[in-house]
């Protein structure tokens, strides 16, 4: 039974996580011959004010590049 968690930042619609979910359950049915119904998929959100790179907040370096319309 696999178990998956993604790390993304928050900001992004129910229907791309859908589809990240799918994308992922299905590589793993793909390459590992499980059974969909076997595969969790766990979502971890954190706000981009929690991420550096390079010494600089995400939060500041990408203002608003983003934010999905519809969120």
């Amino acid at each position: 039974m696999p178990f998956v968690t993604v790390q993304i930042a928050k900001g992004h619609s129910i229907e791309k996580k859908r589809q990240l979910a799918k994308a992922i359950t299905d590589a793993l049915v793909a390459t590992m011959g499980t059974k969909p119904e076997w595969v969790t998929v766990h979502i971890d959100e954190f706000e981009r004010e929690n991420w550096a790179v390079g010494g600089v907040l995400h939060v500041d370096k990408h203002a608003g590049r983003h934010v999905e319309k519809g969120v």
